[in-house]
């Protein structure tokens, strides 16, 4: 799944990104709700997980202006507010869910994965798909022509994120806080991934889907949905 996760804690964020990305889920982590709108406006995610306290404004009053823009996004509420009272209030305010800190990450996680199997199973972003290339976010399965394509972990998280950003050049520092986190990796790192993955996605096919851009990072798409 692709997680927005707005959290100011300093030590308690990363943390949080870093263990749902191990947990196999595309995690974005900002720390105040005026970039969570922004990164909201420029792609999709499966769940919001809304710390309540932000520093320009609660988490509460987030949920509230997502639900006011017809976002329906699943929302799970963290905080350290434990009282019945304030859990009506962000569950009025449009939450899902609510888990009280301190929690054990495997309950963050399960509430999650909750959270994103009663999302509307329709939606197209499920299955991801460039061209010929389909990537199915539930059953981590990826095909191109209908065949299977067998993927490393790691390579399956590179694919799923180029493949959300379809037609965008992506750094590789980009590549890396995404994909690896907190993970000490190196540029080539990034380079050396996405060379296997292109023999798996792109070696045996005509066209070429992953494309580099010398000295400035990677982008995935066909002729018709690439920017350059």
């Amino acid at each position: 799944m692709n997680i927005l996760l707005v959290e100011d804690d300093a030590k308690l964020g990363p943390l949080i990104e870093y263990k749902l990305r191990k947990a196999f889920h595309t995690t974005d982590w900002v720390t105040d709700a005026e970039t969570a709108v922004s990164y909201i406006s420029l792609g999709h995610y499966d769940v919001y997980v809304l710390d309540w306290m932000l520093p320009d404004r609660t988490g509460v009053e987030l949920c509230e202006l997502l639900r006011k823009q017809n976002d329906n996004t699943p929302i799970l509420m963290i905080t350290a507010k434990d009282a019945v009272a304030d859990r009506v209030i962000g569950l009025k305010q449009g939450a899902d869910d609510y888990l009280i800190k301190p929690f054990a990450f495997e309950e963050l996680t399960a509430r999650i994965e909750a959270l994103g199997r009663r999302k509307d199973t329709n939606w197209s972003g499920n299955l991801l798909a460039i061209g010929d290339l389909t990537l199915d976010l539930n059953s981590h399965r990826v095909t191109r022509r209908g065949e299977p394509i067998l993927l490393t972990r790691r390579e399956f998280q590179l694919l799923e994120y180029l493949m959300r950003h379809p037609g965008q050049i992506l750094s590789r520092e980009q590549i890396m806080n995404a994909v690896w986190g907190l993970a000490e990796v190196t540029p080539n790192t990034v380079d050396a991934t996405i060379k296997l993955l292109r023999k798996k996605v792109d070696a045996p096919y005509s066209e070429k889907l992953v494309h580099s851009y010398r000295g400035i990072g990677y982008s995935i798409g066909t002729k018709e949905n690439r920017n350059v």
